[in-house]
């Protein structure tokens, strides 16, 4: 069985890397922590790599925006290199400002298809601040869409933490969701996890749709893959739900050693077997 190799790519501002890397390791990958300046360095390293994960955290502390500036770096020091990864068979995953960054450089998306125009003046979406305007963690359900994507493979509904402040997913027309529902794109939607919210909560977040959708995005969208199937990118944190002991509720439900995040990360390692 062939072992793939996984590059956890950070930047100043990252705190996931460590235990996304641990991740990958626990289910067979081999996962090497590197900091984007020194592959901005070395391009060539990416090509020793089948997986690519840009996981979450603050990167640059979010100054301008979140992922914006880890995304320009992609977009003009790396274009070439990452532009070869993405023609190749293998895989790239974003969490939280990772799924931030892929989506501002354009490698969502677009996938490999549309690299060669990523950082496009009007772009089909983006992240912006959640519709209560403030950072909110909690723990969401969330459902996988019609989707060919290689980290979903055989999963039809997972319990997930996020923790974020610019999770909202919006677009520039109804159009462009269209195109991700028939392109398979739309890969994981926020779905009822409380059977029962109270008026005065959701008054307090001034959204009916809070907290299935913690963070009002446009088709309760939590997760975009592009057209291959090879590229994923989520808000909420699989890393953080390795084990069954991780849910808050893991007694109650009565659940295993395995959590559910852990399957996203043996299907990208199976995916090489």
């Amino acid at each position: 069985m062939a072992v793939p190799r996984v590059c956890v790519l950070r930047a100043p501002g990252t705190n996931c890397d460590s235990e996304t890397a641990h991740a990958f390791e626990l289910c067979g990958g081999i996962a090497e922590r590197h900091h984007l300046f020194s592959v901005i360095e070395s391009p060539e390293v990416l090509d020793r790599f089948q997986i690519l994960c840009i996981p979450g955290g603050f990167s640059y502390g979010d100054d301008i925006g979140s992922g914006v500036i880890f995304a320009s770096q992609l977009r003009t020091r790396l274009r070439d290199a990452l532009g070869r990864f993405l023609q190749g068979d293998r895989l790239v995953l974003g969490i939280c400002n990772g799924f931030q960054t892929l989506l501002k450089a354009g490698v969502l998306p677009y996938g490999a298809v549309g690299w060669g125009s990523a950082g496009r003046e009007e772009a089909d979406a983006t992240l912006t601040w959640n519709e209560n305007g403030r950072y909110t963690a909690r723990w969401i359900r969330l459902k996988v869409g019609r989707t060919n994507n290689v980290f979903l493979r055989d999963i039809d509904e997972i319990d997930l933490p996020m923790a974020h402040a610019e999770g909202r997913l919006v677009v520039k027309s109804p159009d462009v969701l269209s195109r991700w529902e028939t392109a398979g794109q739309s890969a994981l939607r926020y779905i009822p996890w409380q059977a029962h919210v109270s008026a005065t909560e959701k008054s307090q977040w001034h959204s009916d749709r809070y907290p299935t959708n913690p963070n009002g995005s446009v088709d309760d969208l939590a997760g975009l893959g592009d057209a291959s199937g090879k590229v994923l990118g989520l808000m909420p944190h699989p890393e953080r739900f390795l084990f069954g002991t991780q849910h808050p509720n893991w007694t109650r439900l009565g659940l295993g050693e395995i959590g559910d995040g852990r399957k996203l990360f043996a299907n990208a390692v199976g995916y090489f077997g």
